[in-house]
């Protein structure tokens, strides 16, 4: 755990800088990411010229509000590379996340925006503690997720050695924390909680591992599991925030000194909060949807892009720039399982491919041994009644989400007119998991 003498160890200028030197560079680089966008995608083109908007009408941060917002829908409807800004023979990586109709959302980065991308999560691991020479133990996955890769080129950039391991078997987790003595490990903090597990079941005392720092992003987490994930670590638990769509992890991250809100890194990310149903710019300390637009990324700029998650805006304290609360929900009613963003609407595309299941469905959200699940619960047609065919089609069902959706649940089939009917909007989600 942090001690009393720590100080912030080789901070930039701009994690110093006044807000009125903040703003000015916001405002220089918001004036590029703007025409950038304008000139070389021709669906921000056709958006700004339908809301009467053009780049050179914005003239300070305030106008950023006359400029229309970028949605998930306007991704997938550009799919794949149709919200590029650069020809393909500058695009350097591609990575993707799941999508609500098969198409997952495409981002793409130059050679500079992986820098910069590299930059801000070096960034994040320092204001962690994290210090060059360290060893960090990278359990997010790596792949077309941008979790692995996102702190795997951090880690690099600030200095220090990354340990490659990506996610799943949690018993070889556990050996090569115990081998290699990382000092950091970046991994959902569910994740986190089932290698407190194996620790214990092999005997062996989690507070007396290597680990000093946990960076723990891709899904909420409360401050009662930091708690308990610092107690049995004898470490500190950061925060890490990032969407793919915007960077990925890095555009946000506590600070170890605090832990009070995850500071914002305004010199890449510009935020708002808004009214998530007026679609107004809601002040500073006021609760509502959080927006991004990106400052400095060539291949793919992105022009207030509606997150869905919910959070409030803050001074600085540890850092001069912003700080966002911790997410407390979200406007839409997307779910994260595991670092993964599932629709109920993808579970419905799965159950309609299944001919023995109604079409009436919920889905319980619930925690089993300190890891998030699913369960579906669906009824079966009149034709399928019988026990052998109810099993059959709840093992189709979950070999259907397992292969599209990428999570495995479980499925209960209930009897014909056994999932209760709404006179109104169906709830699709019953989330059991604790809130504290």
């Amino acid at each position: 755990m942090l001690d009393k003498s720590y100080q912030p160890y080789g901070l930039e200028p701009i994690e110093r800088a006044s807000r009125d030197e903040i703003a000015a560079l916001q405002t220089e680089r918001l004036k590029w990411s703007l025409k950038h966008a304008y000139d070389n995608v021709a669906s921000y083109k056709q958006k700004f010229d339908a809301a009467g908007v053009h780049p050179d009408d914005f003239k300070c941060l305030e106008d950023l509000a006359k400029f229309p917002f970028t949605t998930k829908q306007d991704l997938r409807a550009n799919y794949p590379f149709g919200m590029f800004a650069v020809p393909q023979d500058r695009i350097a990586r591609i990575h993707a996340s799941s999508g609500t109709t098969g198409k997952p959302t495409v981002v793409g980065y130059t050679l500079n925006d992986i820098d910069v991308w590299a930059t801000v999560m070096a960034r994040s691991i320092r204001a962690s503690g994290g210090r060059p020479g360290m060893k960090v133990h990278v359990s997010y996955g790596y792949g077309l997720f941008t979790g692995g890769l996102g702190a795997h080129y951090g880690a690099e950039k600030l200095g220090c050695a990354v340990i490659p391991v990506s996610a799943g078997m949690t018993e070889r987790q556990v050996q090569l924390i115990c081998d290699f003595a990382p000092d950091i490990i970046m991994v959902t903090p569910s994740y986190m909680l089932a290698i407190l597990d194996e620790f214990r079941a092999k005997g062996i005392d989690p507070r007396k591992s290597s680990l000093q720092i946990g960076i723990f992003g891709a899904e909420p987490w409360t401050n009662s599991m930091r708690g308990e994930i610092e107690a049995a670590f004898d470490m500190d638990a950061v925060d890490i925030y990032g969407l793919s769509e915007v960077m990925g992890p890095g555009v946000a991250n506590e600070c170890v000194e605090t832990k009070d809100g995850l500071h914002i890194w305004e010199d890449h990310f510009y935020p708002e909060v808004i009214d998530p149903v007026t679609g107004q710019v809601l002040p500073d300390g006021e609760q509502g949807e959080l927006v991004f637009t990106s400052l400095s990324k060539e291949a793919m700029p992105v022009i207030r892009y509606r997150t869905r998650d919910l959070t409030r805006l803050l001074p600085g304290t540890a850092r001069s720039m912003r700080r966002m609360q911790k997410v407390t929900g979200r406007s839409d009613d997307m779910m994260i399982v595991r670092g993964v963003n599932v629709f109920p609407t993808q579970i419905e595309e799965q159950l309609l491919r299944c001919d023995g299941l109604a079409p009436h469905f919920y889905i319980e959200l619930y925690r089993e041994h300190r890891l998030d699940s699913v369960r579906v619960h669906v009824e079966a047609r009149a034709e399928h009644a019988d026990e052998a065919s109810r099993a059959a089609q709840a093992a189709l069902l979950k070999a259907h989400v397992r292969s599209v959706v990428g999570i495995g649940v479980e499925v209960e089939v209930a009897d014909p007119g056994g999932i209760e009917r709404s006179m109104g909007k169906a709830r699709r989600v019953v989330d059991k998991r604790p809130k504290d």
